[in-house]
Parts: structure tokens; sequence; C-alpha cells
């Protein structure tokens, strides 16, 4: 039961990340359709774009980890 738990929590963390980078894209579109950017707004906008891409990334690699683990029984000792 705990790996249930756990995947319906992993999946739901991960809506949140593609909802956080969705939003992102969105913003930075609507924004730049408002007027013209500055280099330094439009860099900000890219700098939150991949860093949502990233926490997604990490959270998918991770949650492939888990599978991993939890499939083949491998074992992670602190």
């Amino acid at each position: 039961m705990h790996g249930f738990a756990s995947n319906v929590l992993s999946c739901q963390e991960r809506e949140r990340l593609e909802e956080e980078l969705f939003e992102v894209r969105t913003r930075g579109r609507y924004l730049s359709r408002l007027r013209h950017l500055t280099y330094r707004e439009r860099s900000a906008l890219d700098e939150r774009e991949q860093a949502a891409q990233a926490r997604l990334a990490d959270h998918e690699s991770d949650a492939r980890l888990r599978a991993v683990v939890l499939t083949h029984g491998v074992g992670v000792h602190s």
C-alpha cells in the first residue's frame, strides 16, 4: 500500500510541476503579445522556464529511480 500512496503523491507532484511550467510559458507568451519585452525581462522569463523544466525533469528522474527500486527490490541504504 505504501507504494500506491507514493505513486499517487508522485502523480500529484508531476501535475503541479507541469502546471507550473505551463503557467511560466503562458505568462511569457501573453507578456510578449502585449508589448516588446526588454532583454532583462525575456532573460528572466527564460530562466524561470528553464528552472521549471529542470524541476520537472528532476522529478521524472526521481520517479524512474523509485520505480526501479520498487520493481527490482534494489535497496537504498542510508
